[in-house]
């Protein structure tokens, strides 16, 4: 979604009648405007995640419950920025008015306390908190303290603080010691699309994450060269531009056990390639070390695929259940390629848990909650955003 594509959508929004969040008594009859701060590349197509694909969406949601949305694009190397973007963001927050609502993306706000917390004094804040800044896997101990230092400063100021699921807002509670008033959930909606016939009904493993070590690709390698007997294919769909020194590790570990043929790093898809993609998988593998949600689960199961995915943060809560309380998913521990590898056989191996995994997948998909409970979610945080304490001289 490009800025002209916001733009275009917030203009065309003219309510003749009461949006629904009117109705509800969430705002008032009347449109309002939240500033929305994001990182500078929200719509790179070559780097894709959950976080820039959920600030796309809800800039399009939020104008049906009552809140235009102006764009504030912050570039930079978030959550560690140059000179050249602290200054920018600096700049940014100054010229807002006094009193103005305005939601910061947490990977922008929350590593530069100095630069935010000045303002929570006279704007009305709320911030948006994808992956607390710590649970980035591989940072130095020293520079993951920092970080959780600073994130901290930042939401102790916010009036209002949004987490994607109900772990993250437990984690980030007991963790940086807020108020549980002021921590909310928003989380991430999907879009229901056509069940996918896969391919055989069991070979097709699909991972869409961006290829980083907190996705944890290298722990589907080796659970996969223990599983080489198995007929199975794996397509490792996502941005290769993160960590190019971890992309080089993956494909240094895939030809040494042998599976160039086998085990494909595609680089990102979206639009009708990714959904292709989807459509031809048996089966969602995920082997995250940290996730606060899992839009990947989500965006599967909209298409009745099952799902195998590490036992970690939110991901639990992305699986679910089917109405009828089937699962529609496994979960392995965490650093265990062997869990992986045994629940991989038991796929292959054992027809009545692929036939339960499926139909759980398919209710599981008809009871998924759309982008727009997560529009009416966070309009409501901005709804109730107090009054800034008082107003610069």
């Amino acid at each position: 979604m490009t800025g002209a594509t916001t733009e275009r959508a917030r203009l065309a929004y003219v309510p003749a009648q009461p949006t629904t969040a009117e109705k509800a008594g969430i705002i008032p009859m009347s449109l309002r405007t939240v500033n929305f701060v994001v990182p500078g590349g929200v719509d790179d197509p070559a780097a894709p995640s959950g976080g820039n694909a959920y600030d796309r969406r809800v800039c399009l949601d939020l104008p049906g419950f009552g809140w235009q949305v102006t764009r504030h694009a912050a570039p930079g190397t978030w959550p560690r920025p140059d000179r050249a973007a602290r200054d920018h963001l600096a700049r940014t927050l100054r010229d807002f008015p006094d009193d103005a609502v305005v939601l910061l993306d947490g990977l922008v706000a929350c590593g530069v306390p100095d630069l935010v917390t000045p303002h929570a004094d006279r704007l009305r804040l709320a911030v948006l908190v994808h992956l607390p800044l710590a649970d980035e896997t591989g940072l130095a101990p020293a520079v993951a303290a920092d970080l959780d230092a600073r994130e901290r400063a930042v939401l102790r100021a916010a009036p209002a603080v949004v987490a994607t699921s109900d772990w993250a807002v437990r984690r980030l509670v007991s963790h940086h010691g807020l108020a549980p008033e002021r921590v909310h959930v928003a989380a991430p909606g999907a879009d229901i699309a056509p069940l996918a016939p896969g391919t055989d009904g069991v070979s097709r493993l699909l991972c869409v994450a961006a290829v980083t070590p907190r996705k944890g690709q290298h722990r589907l390698v080796e659970a996969l060269a223990t599983v080489r007997d198995l007929p199975w294919t794996c397509e490792l769909v996502g941005g290769l531009g993160h960590d190019p020194a971890y992309v080089a590790h993956l494909r240094e570990l895939i030809a040494r056990y042998g599976l160039a043929d086998r085990l494909h790093l595609t680089g990102p898809r979206s639009g009708a390639d990714l959904d292709a993609t989807y459509a031809a998988a048996d089966l969602m593998v995920l082997t995250s070390y940290a996730e606060t949600y899992g839009m990947a689960v989500t965006e599967a199961l909209a298409r009745g695929i099952p799902v195998l995915a590490t036992d970690v943060g939110g991901v639990p809560e992305a699986v679910g259940r089917a109405p009828d309380g089937g699962v529609p998913g496994i979960l392995v521990p965490p650093e265990d390629p062997a869990a992986l590898a045994a629940e991989l056989r038991g796929w292959f191996g054992e027809p009545d848990v692929r036939r339960r995994l499926k139909a759980a997948a398919r209710g599981r998909r008809a009871a998924l909650a759309g982008w727009a409970a997560t529009a009416r979610s966070l309009a409501g945080v901005l709804s109730r955003l107090p009054q800034a304490p008082r107003r610069a001289a």
